[in-house]
């Protein structure tokens, strides 16, 4: 799925082709406000982490899902670290 998402790495909006399975992606179903990490997926050796409101995703570079240990809280972190 072609998508934008922010670069912190490059200061800027980019466009991607991602694809959301199960084996990549983690989603989070205990979201209620609109800054809560929805769901964090590994891209060409990158995370991606989507918040549950209208924001961009955030690509984080040489992070993986499993480098955070599949956690909502830490993806949170590093949002709010490079947001």
């Amino acid at each position: 799925m072609e998508m934008s998402v922010y670069n912190p790495q490059k200061g800027r909006l980019e466009t991607i082709d991602a694809v959301f399975t199960d084996e990549n992606t983690t989603w989070f179903d205990n979201c209620t406000q609109s800054h809560d990490v929805y769901m964090i997926t590994d891209f060409e050796g990158d995370l991606l982490i989507r918040g549950f409101g209208y924001d961009y995703p955030l690509r984080i570079y040489s992070v993986c899902r499993s480098d955070i240990g599949f956690d909502q809280r830490k993806a949170q972190e590093l949002k709010n670290l490079y947001a």
